[in-house]
């Protein structure tokens, strides 16, 4: 008897610590230089394992999500060089998604590539993440992008909802701010981690912030009821970023934003009648001249 109530305490407990996990991320590590060698190769699954177990058993959050609630979302680290006896150096291109509503489409909130990683990973060791400290390793990185992920999935269910998460990957930031050298964490450089996250607590990035919000709610949640009317909305969200775009063209998380959006924007407008084609391709080509290419298939109406 003893024994099935000890069994029933440990499946009860499991499942609470699955209910309370909030993302479901699926995690790849590749090393072209390091392929070929077993013991590399041991390295590089451990490395996998340790990411794994760290990003999706982790407590992010006081809330309490269902499994099938979890956020989607995917980590590919690549190591390009060995810089020393268990140092490396790489890039980490990081993806979020969320479901739209009444449908089984999901829609891409994030998708951030990485260049400047630089940590130290030792082979079995598990992530030790310290919110108020700098921690060891890859560690602050994979905990500020789950902050982010969480942040932006948020936002794009209440407006400015992902504030709590935002601030809390500020914290992360804050601990780096001693270390200037760092691409990914010092103000000194563009286009990092420290820079993102700065502009989307700026007012000034306030229109793109309500654009996360007004491009899934009253878009793509919207779609179902309504294609047309899902279709403006959509259209008129993107427009909130021209407000963004007079003061900082070709700012950073502009570019993040149509990193994550341009795909799908062209499969939305492609099939849409002329006069809203071209207004799309004309609000799209300017605000993402790096994707023109691809909203040339909206300015024909084919690809």
């Amino acid at each position: 008897m003893m024994k099935i109530i000890i069994i029933i305490v440990f499946l009860v407990g499991s499942f609470t610590t699955l209910l309370a996990q909030e993302l479901s991320c699926q995690v790849s590590v590749i090393a072209p230089r390091l392929q070929g060698s077993s013991n590399n190769e041991e390295i590089l699954a451990s490395l996998k394992a340790s990411i794994f177990e760290f990003m999706n058993e982790t407590k992010w959050t006081s809330d309490n999500y269902k499994p099938e609630e979890r956020i989607e979302c995917n980590i590919l680290v690549n190591i390009s060089k060995v810089v020393s006896t268990n140092v490396y150096e790489g890039s980490i291109q990081v993806s979020s998604s969320r479901p739209v509503f009444n449908s089984n489409y999901k829609t891409r909130l994030l998708n951030q590539n990485d260049k400047n990683v630089h940590f130290k990973y030792l082979r079995n060791t598990s992530f030790v993440f310290r919110p108020n400290a700098v921690s060891e390793g890859i560690t602050d990185i994979l905990a500020y992008y789950a902050y982010i992920i969480i942040g932006l999935d948020y936002d794009s269910f209440s407006l400015n909802g992902g504030q709590p998460y935002f601030l809390l990957a500020q914290q992360i930031v804050s601990n780096h701010s001693n270390n200037q050298d760092d691409k990914g964490w010092s103000a000194k450089f563009l286009n990092n981690r420290f820079q993102f996250l700065n502009n989307l607590l700026q007012d000034t990035y306030e229109p793109l912030r309500k654009c996360y919000y007004d491009y899934h709610m009253k878009g793509m949640d919207s779609l179902y009821i309504s294609k047309d009317a899902g279709v403006k909305n959509i259209l008129d969200a993107v427009k909130l970023i021209n407000e963004v775009y007079k003061i900082r063209p070709g700012s950073f998380n502009i570019q993040a934003f149509f990193n994550a959006k341009s795909d799908e924007l062209v499969n939305i407008y492609i099939k849409a009648p002329p006069a809203i084609r071209a207004e799309a391709y004309r609000l799209f080509s300017k605000l993402d001249p790096g994707h023109i290419t691809k909203y040339n298939a909206i300015k024909n109406g084919k690809r």
